[in-house]
């Protein structure tokens, strides 16, 4: 038996199996990355997440994702704040600098045990999200059933939202997919609904947000999703800069800043540890 620990741990339900590259390599397979994700014949989770050591002198580590198509993703706020918590808890730091394919995230630990995380700029232009097709972003040409006009925004990832008076009643496992893989999209796209519950000039806005996730379905909370919500709804002078994001697995405080960075400041958990069998893995995907 050749023995691999890993790590489970989840942001608000959205949840990853953590493998740590650091000192020694684990070359992994589209079909290794499908195995470990299935949550019938592997471990199962959301998104499986490689730490390597960091490619950028400032960042403190590398943070790979993976989705259970085997794909790779841009970005994950949720992830982030857990592997910033990790990071944290070795170093003895409260603050850390997590490096993924779309940039550096700057971390903190605040108050309550919760983790803020600097998501980066808020990419607004067609040719940054992107779309296959000169268009304004506040209004892309795009719609299915109930679902029409969304935002489209790139935080870390390409993101359409969708504003719709009731999210429940949206059938998201039917139109998700579909709008994941539109022409529209290029490199495909998350699908957000979004409902606004409370706004006002004074007050920090509240949003019920749903999410489809590229490459793996509907899951209990988005980070990047959620950023990109608060973005749009703003745009649309529907909220404020600032909102709770109101999540299937919980919430999320959400700030646009005055220079363009999106902040997310939410919990992390980690559920249990164990081992991971390289040979069994190897067997069952041969």
């Amino acid at each position: 038996m050749t023995a691999v620990p890993f790590r489970k741990m989840h942001g608000l339900g959205n949840d990853f199996v953590v493998l740590d590259a650091r000192d020694r390599a684990i070359p992994l397979s589209i079909a290794h990355r499908r195995w470990i994700a299935d949550r019938r014949r592997g471990i199962g989770c959301d998104q499986l997440i490689v730490l390597e050591p960091p490619q950028d002198k400032l960042a403190d580590v590398f943070m790979r994702i993976y989705n259970p198509d085997g794909s790779e993703a841009g970005a994950c706020g949720n992830a982030t704040r857990c592997i910033a918590a990790t990071v944290m808890a070795e170093n003895g730091k409260r603050h850390a600098i997590v490096e993924t394919v779309s940039g550096l995230l700057d971390t903190e630990a605040v108050a309550g045990g919760l983790v803020s995380v600097d998501m980066g700029v808020a990419r607004l232009d067609w040719r940054e999200i992107p779309v296959g097709e000169a268009c304004d972003t506040l209004h892309l040409p795009l719609a299915l059933g109930p679902l029409q006009d969304p935002v489209g925004v790139n935080v870390g990832n390409p993101h359409a939202v969708f504003f719709v008076a009731d999210a429940e009643r949206i059938d998201l496992a039917a139109l998700g997919p579909v709008l994941e893989r539109h022409r529209l999209f290029p490199e495909r796209a998350n699908i957000e609904v979004a409902q606004i519950i409370a706004s006002g000039p004074d007050t920090i806005g509240r949003i019920r947000m749903r999410v489809w996730e590229r490459g793996a379905g509907i899951t209990q909370a988005c980070g990047s999703g959620a950023c990109a919500t608060l973005v749009a709804a703003a745009r649309r002078k529907l909220t404020g800069r600032s909102a709770t994001v109101v999540l299937d697995g919980g919430e999320l405080l959400i700030e646009w800043l005055a220079d363009n960075h999106v902040r997310m400041t939410g919990g992390w958990s980690e559920s249990f540890r164990g081992e991971m069998d390289i040979d069994e893995m190897e067997r069952q995907v041969a």
